[in-house]
């Protein structure tokens, strides 16, 4: 196995950024009205204005498009925390505080959230960085909102060493999260089941023997 470094991504050029959003808005557009099948590539292209090869430049297929969409609500996501970080007391209820809110998002946009788990779902190792970069920014959020970044710091996406060596309880944190979505997404477990479950999950922050803690 070569042990060579990857290469750097490619930096866009503010065009290229440009036309990624509009893909990226275009993709989000679809997959609201119609979920994971409402995504077609050809559609995309036409809604973002961009020829179809160019799309696939961007995107090799709507799986990377559509992780690449998850990618992008995350990141909003991650900013809206960072401008009004949650406001309980200890790391556990802070994280299902956000976790809790991004919930809510998802409920708005039932569709949306059943097209990004499903490609997540069926992304095989071609899609592996993307979902990578998925994993990295799922767990920085946890982390944030374990211990909250002032307003205005800059945003990553590598995430800070968790306090306490409590890594182990937010890989369950995020485990939880993930299960429970496919779940909630399937019909087999509503609302107030996965609400229960979040907020049960992210208690294990709070236990002594996890590295207990207010954040303060």
């Amino acid at each position: 196995m070569s042990t060579d470094p990857k290469p750097s991504p490619v930096r866009l050029t503010e065009r290229q950024e440009a036309r990624r959003r509009r893909i990226l808005d275009a993709s989000t557009v679809l997959a609201c009205r119609g979920g994971f099948d409402a995504v077609q590539m050809r559609e995309v292209a036409e809604v973002s204005g961009v020829a179809l090869g160019t799309l696939y430049r961007y995107f090799p297929s709507k799986i990377h498009l559509l992780v690449a969409t998850m990618e992008d609500q995350l990141g909003q996501l991650h900013e809206a925390l960072r401008n009004r970080p949650p406001a309980a007391t200890t790391s556990g209820e802070r994280v299902a505080e956000t976790l809790l809110r991004a919930f809510r998002a998802l409920q708005r946009e039932p569709q949306l959230a059943d097209a990004m788990v499903r490609a997540l779902i069926f992304a095989d190792r071609s899609v592996s960085a993307e979902v990578g970069t998925v994993s990295r920014l799922t767990t920085t959020i946890i982390l944030d909102a374990m211990e909250p970044v002032p307003p205005g710091a800059a945003a990553g996406l590598a995430p800070a060493p968790a306090p306490d060596g409590r890594l182990a309880a937010v890989r369950v944190i995020e485990h939880t999260w993930h299960a429970a979505l496919v779940s909630w997404l399937a019909g087999r477990a509503s609302v107030a089941q996965v609400t229960a479950d979040i907020r049960t999950v992210c208690g294990l922050l709070d236990v002594p023997g996890a590295g207990s803690g207010s954040g303060g």
